[in-house]
C-alpha cells in the first residue's frame, strides 16, 4: 500500500512539474499571462485527446514499470503495452496535441512556433539522451522493441511485439533482464 501511495504521489509530482510547466504555464505565459477568449472551440477535443493519452502513458508507466516518466524516477522495464505498443513516444505526442490544440484554441501563431520548438526539443532529447540510456539500461529488449515499434509515427502493433510483451508480463518484472513486459 504504501509502495502504491508513494508512486502515485511522484507520478502527480511528475505531472505538476513537468507537463504542467510545458503544457500549460508556459503557453499562458507566452499568451502574455492570460488565456484570451477562445476562437475555435474544436479544437478542445485535441487539448483532451492529448491530456487523455497522457494519463495512459503514465498509467501504464506506473502499473508496468513501477516507474514515472522522469528519467530520475523511470520506470523498471521497457513498457510495451497501451500506447507504448503504437509508437515509442507517445508522452510527447500526448505533450504536442495539448500545445497544438491550444494553438488553434487561441488561433496563436506563437504558440503554434512554440509546439513547433518543443518538437525539435524533444526529438533531440530522445535521440541525445533517452535512447542510448533506454539502450545502455535495457540491452537487447530495448533494440528489440525500438526495432518494432516506430518513434513518432503511430502504428498498428506487430503481432510478434504483442506475443513478446505478453509473454514477458505475465513472467514477472525480473523476466529477460528486466525488460520488456507493458
Amino acid at each position: 500500500m504504501a509502495r502504491t501511495l508513494s508512486l502515485v504521489v511522484r507520478n502527480l509530482v511528475f505531472t505538476v512539474v513537468v507537463p504542467g510547466l510545458g503544457g500549460f504555464w508556459a503557453p499562458w505565459q507566452i499568451l502574455g499571462g492570460h488565456y484570451p477568449a477562445p476562437a475555435m472551440w474544436e479544437a478542445v477535443v485535441v487539448i483532451a485527446a492529448g491530456v487523455a493519452l497522457y494519463v495512459w502513458c503514465v498509467w501504464n508507466f506506473a502499473a508496468v514499470g513501477r516507474g514515472t516518466p522522469g528519467p530520475w524516477d523511470a520506470p523498471r522495464q521497457v513498457v510495451a503495452t497501451g500506447p507504448y505498443r503504437w509508437v515509442r513516444n507517445p508522452i510527447y505526442l500526448a505533450a504536442l496535441l495539448v500545445v497544438l490544440g491550444q494553438a488553434w484554441l487561441f488561433m496563436s501563431l506563437p504558440l503554434l512556433a512554440y509546439a513547433g520548438a518543443m518538437a525539435l526539443c524533444c526529438h533531440l532529447f530522445v535521440i541525445g539522451y533517452e535512447e542510448p540510456m533506454l539502450r545502455r539500461r535495457f540491452g537487447s529488449a530495448y533494440l528489440d522493441y525500438r526495432n518494432a515499434v516506430p518513434r513518432w509515427v503511430p502504428r498498428p502493433p506487430r503481432r510478434a511485439l504483442r506475443a513478446t510483451a505478453d509473454h514477458t508480463a505475465a513472467a514477472g518484472p525480473d523476466a529477460a533482464n528486466g525488460a520488456v513486459g507493458r
